[in-house]
């Protein structure tokens, strides 16, 4: 439980020191394996006009680029806060072993972030979403998608 506690502790660290930086928003993360931090993130969002730059995503990154692998499985993350949607998702594309959160979406959605919002938006039909949602061209993406399950050559994610 110590160990835990002071790898959350390096995560909001990490958010206060951004905030106190003006390099992004209040968010910190850090990837965990055996025992030791692997990488850690902060929020680039706004540095870096890139709107996937995350703290969960810029250490996801990070560990998966160290350790060569684009599972994370034997890894844990802590974050600052608990992820949005996006970074939710990445956890689970890199099937990261367990997550840890500090502040919840709720909290996030009191100081001016959306992330309860999407999570919301996630719950209705794509006829109630606010971004309208064509699909269109089925058929042809069909053939790529036939094209890669028939590849010897592709590496299954």
């Amino acid at each position: 439980m110590e160990d835990r506690k002071k790898f959350m502790r390096v995560a909001i660290e990490l958010a206060a020191d951004n905030v106190h930086s003006d390099n992004g928003g209040p968010f910190g993360a850090v990837v965990v394996k055996d025992g030791e931090i692997i990488s850690s993130g902060i929020n680039k969002v706004t540095t870096n006009n890139d709107p996937t730059a995350h703290a969960e995503i810029v250490a996801i990154r990070k560990a998966a680029e160290q350790l060569g692998k684009h599972f994370l499985e034997d890894c844990e993350i802590y974050t600052s806060c608990e992820p949005c949607p996006m970074c939710l998702g990445a956890i689970y594309w890199a099937r990261i072993g367990k997550l840890y959160y500090a502040a919840t979406k709720d909290d996030a959605e009191k100081i001016g972030f959306i992330d309860a919002s999407i999570y919301r938006e996630f719950s209705m039909t794509k006829e109630q979403r606010s971004i309208p949602s064509v699909q269109m061209m089925r058929e042809d993406a069909l053939k790529v998608f036939e094209a890669w399950e028939n590849s010897d050559r592709k590496i299954n994610y």
